[in-house]
């Protein structure tokens, strides 16, 4: 289902389809506590229930098809539900946390972030690859993985196919950088800190750093772990840029046909909550509360991705967005791993 069907439904969903969204909100949460399961069976608490929701969600859209009762709920939580859960992300980072990196390890995060994001649109550009899709490889590799695909999207609004095809290029590379980190990390004699930082400022997904990093020893596992939700805190930035140069690419459009451009208001409520985070004492089991609902939203919206994404329309985008997704990851690695080495 394009993209743009969703996004002309969606503010208007909540009024005249209150009752019509529980369907499809219902089955989203179906196929993310599927995925949730399988991550659980599988005994790999490094393989994403996200990821594994959006696979079930595409299977379920091209083996039998999403039903028409599902529709609007699906789009509820492609939109409404996906911006809910990005603002909980902040629950999972403090001002603090973020200090402890220090000026030099959040420099390097930053410069990390920022060149490889440049560096991705170029390659995309150079190769062909669609505007759109480069913007969310190059947001997933740089900054969170499959979180920070679905925060650019509000803004970039690509099609579904391009956000799943996005999401398989960060999940597939990040994935390899968790396995080839910490024999690397040992081959090149890495301190802890260095080898932590290294994958807290390279490495997709928080769960795959979390992984990464605790091979090597408890010290870079709690530092790597550090590093990356500094690095989403990142988020928040990015969205917001990319918000404002769609604002004035489509300025022109929304005042001839009365539409307005996509701002990331969200993104405010993401930043206020890292805020209270940093100044409130909530209690840790309210909090692993909140991380377990976060990601189970997040796994919703991927989920209700899924169930909009046509699989035929995903092969055709070819090779050359993963080749983007391959060189970019490789480009983050090779740049932290020199950032680290010259100034640590």
């Amino acid at each position: 289902m394009p993209t743009d069907i969703a996004t002309a439904s969606a503010p208007d969903l909540p009024r005249r389809f209150p009752l019509g969204l529980l369907p499809g909100i219902a089955l989203a949460a179906v196929i993310a506590a599927a995925g949730l399961g399988l991550r659980d069976l599988s005994g790999m608490p490094a393989l994403s229930p996200m990821i594994l929701s959006i696979v079930l969600g595409i299977a379920g859209q091209n083996l039998v098809g999403t039903p028409r009762w599902a529709k609007a709920g699906v789009v509820f939580s492609i939109k409404k539900l996906l911006r809910l859960a990005i603002i909980l992300l902040g629950f999972q980072v403090t001002a603090q946390q973020i200090a402890s990196v220090g000026f030099t390890g959040l420099a390097i995060i930053i410069t990390a972030l920022a060149t490889t994001f440049m560096a991705t649109k170029y390659l995309g550009k150079l190769i062909g690859v669609d505007r759109r899709l480069a913007e969310l490889i190059a947001a997933g590799t740089s900054i969170c993985g499959a979180s920070a695909v679905l925060a650019t999207n509000t803004v970039t609004e690509a099609p579904d196919e391009d956000v799943a095809y996005a999401v398989a290029c960060v999940t597939i590379f990040g994935s390899i950088a968790m396995l080839a980190y910490p024999l690397l990390g040992a081959m090149l004699h890495l301190s802890a800190h260095a080898y932590g930082l290294w994958a807290g400022a390279s490495i997709h997904e928080v769960a795959q750093v979390v992984a990464a990093a605790f091979q090597a020893s408890p010290e870079a596992g709690d530092y790597g772990t550090i590093a990356k939700l500094s690095r989403v805190t990142l988020l928040a930035p990015v969205v917001g840029t990319l918000g404002l140069v769609a604002a004035r690419r489509r300025r022109g459009a929304a005042i001839r046909q009365r539409i307005a451009p996509p701002m990331p208001y969200f993104v405010l409520g993401f930043i206020v909550v890292i805020l209270l985070n940093s100044v409130i004492a909530i209690p840790i089991g309210a909090k692993g509360s909140i991380v377990l609902a976060t990601g189970f939203l997040l796994s919703m919206a991927l989920a209700a991705m899924g169930l909009e994404t046509d699989i035929a329309q995903l092969r055709a985008k070819g090779i050359r967005p993963l080749l983007l997704g391959a060189g970019s990851s490789l480009f983050i690695a090779g740049l932290s791993l020199g950032l680290i080495e010259w100034t640590l």
